[in-house]
């Protein structure tokens, strides 16, 4: 495993001169610590603002690595197509550039403590809750992407710096996102119904 810091390796992505970055350059330069890593950088791009849409397409790696953590895989698998789409590196280049701060100073207070949360199962079962999260980011929710999105980043960081209590803030903010979006389904629903019983009575 490479000594580089997280932080500098997306870092490069975004200083890097060529004009195209693709999600299989990206699994290269993460090295043995793509899955977490991979599952970080998406996490944290899911707590943007960004265009209605962009938490569907930025969920993908999510969906499609998560699982695998949870089967216990031992590398990471995405399909080619992914792996060798291009992306235009103007349109990261800004959002490179806000994480990176942010993961400096998360990778300052993270520390591998409470081993024991990763032992017997604990990396497969941060793998169950990122899937589930996965499931909410890719559905179409005003804002939704923002609690699921910072989930998955602190449960992808707490499985590369082994550091359970980041895992146990995972936890809850699943849980907190989990209400969230039981919240947002019941505001939705009855919203949905008022509106069905106002054109009721207009006819």
């Amino acid at each position: 495993m490479s000594d580089e810091k997280l932080s500098d390796v997306i870092e490069g992505f975004g200083d890097d001169p060529r004009p195209v970055l693709t999600v299989g350059q990206m699994l290269e330069a993460f090295d043995s610590r793509a899955f977490g890593a991979t599952l970080l950088v998406f996490g944290l791009l899911n707590c943007l603002p960004l265009p209605p849409g962009s938490s569907t397409i930025l969920s993908l790696p999510i969906l499609l690595l998560a699982p695998q953590i949870a089967w216990g895989s031992n590398a990471p698998w995405l399909p080619r197509g992914l792996v060798e789409k291009p992306l235009k590196r103007d349109d990261l280049r800004g959002l490179f550039r806000r994480i990176t701060p942010v993961l400096r100073r998360l990778e300052v207070v993270t520390r591998p403590r409470l081993g024991f949360l990763f032992a017997a199962g604990g990396e497969r079962f941060i793998g169950v809750v990122c899937t589930l999260l996965a499931l909410v980011l890719v559905l179409p929710i005003p804002l939704g992407n923002l609690a699921p999105g910072a989930t998955v980043a602190v449960l992808a960081l707490a499985l590369l710096q082994r550091d359970g209590l980041l895992a146990l803030l995972g936890y809850l903010m699943a849980t907190a996102s989990a209400a969230l979006l039981f919240l947002s389904a019941g505001v939705v629903t009855a919203a949905v119904k008022r509106l069905i019983g106002v054109f009721s009575g207009l006819f």
